[in-house]
């Protein structure tokens, strides 16, 4: 058979487990033996040598010599904030320029490979197995290759072009590779991302084998083959002639996706309107050129029999999905012109034991080579990345990456930094208050405890601050209500709750605390939690705090640094008109707030004081000229060697009793010296950011 591998990884889905081997670009074929190809490397078998790449009658993977890999063997043990996860650096243009090289000579059965620019995970990686969509080629994934490749051991299915392997199958070649995989890491789970044709695929297969522990993404799945808009016209392409398919491409890349979107992958967000449409033109212009090649990945025969083959899929795994015990996340696109997608998302959540939902309402049919958000984005942020059976919101944690960060901060909180204006300030060794974080320690564990603002607006800022100053992710501890199945399942958009996640947000509870302060990290703490952020009127700025100081002995445990920090400019942005008591007193409205609170989690007892169980509801408020935000974090103080603290209740109590008083002695400090500051209004900022636009400095603020 003649085998043809371009720019990638050539893999056994065992053997590579442990050993990577790069395949240049230049890569080309010869004839071989039925169970040998014989390819040269980069083009050049007299410079570089040749590999003996061997396939198995059984299984159809790729076998490769062992070949040490320049990155060498050692894998990432984890990666830093900020890290360049390289989304938005491949194009569509890349996926065709790829699809075209593989499918010149594109003979054998299905088979497996590992995309070069995944590159090596970081330890106990879970593997993730692509299923193609229509086109087989296996490169769905080309836009996330880098980004998934830091948290998986990534495998794409490749169906070559004139390949006829029935649906069943497919089916059975996955169930090997899942079983396989499973043999070999009984306690990992196994990831399927199946892309329209293969949601249907995964569906199949996780039906087949539901002792497995699999994780299913389903971008689009064609199970809804059978009422797709498209059913009147395939008996009209059927009867083509051959001497008109060439025009069939440029129909189904139209139906397929939005190109407007596929061409604006890598266009940055901060680039003025006018560089945006003229890099928009010109990406819209490279990437017609490349859809008649959607005639050579697509074949007029290989199209009929994909038409029978997505039709067969859907019947196959829809009989069958009853039998589905798999983790579940369905990605719908909103404008998909060629199924029912979002109808079908209810449809499977509504049939499926654990499934979750994401619609994307601007994305078309191909959603993973649209732009928008990255996969493992999405992974992170509905809860569905883990490495082990039971998922660890601490050891499971991935940090933000740097277009994470800029596409929250650009693209979901909008003009928040404009308006807010936040400045910080924090206190060294000494007591002196210095503009800026340099009195945040670097290392960890610390313990930020402070004052919850209005609705918790002051979160943006920190986040934002921590990540831009220090390279810091702040471990938010958050409310369980946000981490419950019920809000999680369905979303008509990627929501803020799931960019909490992302973010390293984590629902309270003493084994969370002790996890993250056990990993060193930053814990951010709110004792007074839901009832401080949803406070009621004439309670602005007071601690809401509970009476037991357990987050001191806590903090003691580990010798952890506590910082008491105070956050002021709620009143700067709204006045709240309406509170809980108000609300309370309208007919109707009261009935649905006890509704709303009555299966809410109850995490807090009695014993709490003031922030006991109680029902909570969101206020009503009136937008105010925005002002400012003002962050003070105290002076650190250290817990290490307070042994006395651990055993001795009455000196924790005194502790936390200190650390109270400084959160509010920080308060007091802000909304004094606020009142010093020439650009507090948000309209003098802005003068000032027109008269001096090549500050590099933000706008300057009070003199501590």
């Amino acid at each position: 058979m003649m085998a043809l591998v371009t720019g990638f990884l050539a893999s056994h889905v065992g053997a590579v487990r442990h050993h990577r081997f790069e395949v240049g670009i230049g890569v080309r074929a010869v004839s071989s033996s039925e169970s040998e190809t014989v390819a040269a490397v980069n083009g050049s078998s007299s410079r570089n040598g040749s590999l003996l790449l061997k396939e198995e009658k059984k299984v159809p993977f790729l076998r490769v010599e062992e070949k040490k890999n320049k990155r060498g063997e050692e894998e990432e043990e984890g990666l830093a904030a900020l890290w360049d996860d390289g989304y938005g650096r491949r194009s569509v243009e890349d996926y065709f320029a790829a699809a075209k090289e593989m499918c010149k000579s594109d003979g054998g059965p299905p088979r497996w490979f590992c995309p070069l620019e995944c590159g090596p995970p970081f330890k106990d990686s879970p593997t993730l197995l692509f299923l193609p969509g229509m086109d087989g080629t296996g490169l769905g994934l080309t836009l996330h290759h880098q980004a998934l490749g830091k948290a998986f051991e990534v495998r794409c299915l490749h169906i070559p072009v004139h390949d006829r392997t029935p649906f069943e199958g497919l089916v059975k070649l996955v169930g090997e590779a899942v079983k396989l995989e499973c043999a070999l890491s009984p306690n990992k789970p196994i990831y399927l991302v199946g892309d329209s044709f293969g949601g249907s695929l995964a569906l199949a297969v996780a039906a087949r084998n539901p002792t497995v522990d699999l994780v299913l993404i389903l971008a689009n799945p064609a199970t809804s083959f059978g009422q797709s808009q498209l059913q009147p016209l395939f008996p009209f392409m059927e009867a083509l002639p051959d001497e008109l398919h060439v025009a069939v491409p440029f129909l189904l890349s139209f139906i397929m996706g939005d190109p407007v979107k596929m061409a604006s992958v890598n266009i940055d967000n901060k680039l003025p309107p006018a560089k945006k449409i003229e890099q928009l033109s010109y990406n819209l212009t490279a990437l017609l050129p490349c859809l008649p090649e959607l005639a050579d990945i697509i074949p007029r025969d290989t199209l009929l029999w994909k038409l029978k083959l997505l039709k067969s899929a859907a019947a196959y795994a829809n009989s069958r999905i009853h039998a589905v015990k798999a983790e579940v996340l369905v990605l719908a696109s909103g404008k998909d012109n060629m199924l029912p997608s979002i109808n079908e998302a209810q449809r499977l959540m509504g049939l499926l034991q654990n499934c979750k939902v994401r619609v994307f309402k601007d994305s078309g049919h191909t959603l993973l080579l649209e732009d928008g958000i990255g996969l493992l984005t999405i992974i992170k942020g509905t809860c569905m990345y883990r490495r082990s059976r039971r998922h660890d919101l601490v050891r499971d944690f991935i940090p933000p990456s740097m277009t994470e960060f800029r596409y929250a901060m650009d693209q979901v909180v909008g003009s928040f930094r404009s308006v807010t204006g936040s400045v910080f300030f924090s206190t060294l060794e000494d007591g002196k208050i210095t503009k800026g974080l340099s009195g945040v320690p670097d290392e960890g564990p610390v313990l930020y405890v402070g004052y919850h603002m209005l609705l918790g607006l002051e979160l943006i800022s920190l986040t934002d601050g921590f990540l831009s100053e220090k390279g810091i992710v702040l471990r938010g501890i958050a409310h369980p209500e946000l981490f419950r199945p019920k809000v999680e399942s369905w979303s008509s958009e990627f929501s803020m709750i799931d960019w909490v996640k992302i973010f390293g947000g984590v629902p309270v509870s003493a084994s969370n605390i002790f996890k993250l302060l056990s990993t060193k990290s930053h814990v951010l703490l709110y004792p007074g939690g839901a009832r401080e952020a949803l406070h009621y009127k004439g309670e602005a700025y007071k601690l809401t705090w509970p009476d037991h100081p357990e987050f001191v002995r806590m903090a003691a445990r580990f010798g952890a640094t506590i910082v008491p920090f105070g956050a002021v400019g709620e009143d700067d942005l709204a006045e709240l008109v309406l509170d809980y008591n108000d609300l309370m007193k309208i007919p109707i409205v009261n009935d649905r707030i006890r509704n709303m609170n009555r299966d809410s989690v109850k995490f807090r007892d009695e014993t709490s004081g003031e922030v006991a169980n109680q029902n909570l509801t969101f206020p009503v408020l009136l937008p105010k000229i925005p002002g400012r935000f003002y962050f003070l974090f105290g002076k650190p103080i250290k817990t290490k060697g307070m042994d006395k603290i651990l055993k001795d209740r009455e000196s924790a109590n005194q502790m936390y009793l200190e650390i109270k008083s400084e959160v509010e002695h920080n308060l007091n400090y802000l909304i004094k010296k606020r009142e010093e500051d020439p650009y507090r209004n948000f309209v003098d900022r802005k003068m000032y950011q027109i008269f001096y636009p090549h500050e590099t400095d933000p706008t300057p603020s009070f003199k501590p």
